[in-house]
């Protein structure tokens, strides 16, 4: 991706872009004033685009301000920048993801998928996992008890 069109300035400050960032509603905005419009709302949620007000989950930096890293202000802005893709951008790689990718791993049979229902979806995966876990209970049972003189 090149970079904002020539004609074009930031829409928040009404300036020449300083750090362009293009949403993924591909708008244009300078790194440190859609930071300071997410920073104004709530922090815990992706901000909104001001002129489409779709939520905005990912910012792509322009070429030139990834060029110019080696300047301590950009690097700053695209270290913010990179923060809230990593928040915002879809990967998810905290502990409940892990938790839930783990449990895949022991049964890969979704019934219910947790993209639809959420936590609702969780409980069908683990009832799956507590009927092995009765199964093979009663199998070490049976083995205990053939193994102590059980006819």
């Amino acid at each position: 991706m090149e970079g904002p069109p020539a004609n074009d300035c930031c829409s928040i400050c009404h300036g020449n872009f300083n750090v362009p960032c293009q949403a993924n509603c591909s708008h244009w905005f300078c790194g440190n004033c859609i930071m300071l419009v997410w920073h104004h709302g709530s922090t815990f949620h992706p901000c909104k685009c001001p002129l489409c007000r779709r939520q905005i989950t990912l910012l792509v930096p322009g070429e030139a301000s990834l060029r110019e890293r080696h300047n301590s202000a950009v690097a700053e802005i695209l270290e913010k920048v990179e923060k809230y893709n990593r928040y915002f951008g879809g990967q998810s790689n905290g502990l409940f993801q892990m938790l839930l990718s783990s449990i895949y791993i022991f049964s890969p049979i979704d019934i219910i998928p947790e993209a639809i229902l959420g936590i609702v979806g969780l409980l069908d995966d683990l009832l799956i996992v507590l009927v092995c876990f009765l199964h093979v209970a009663a199998i070490y049972r049976s083995v205990l008890y053939y193994r102590h003189g059980g006819s």
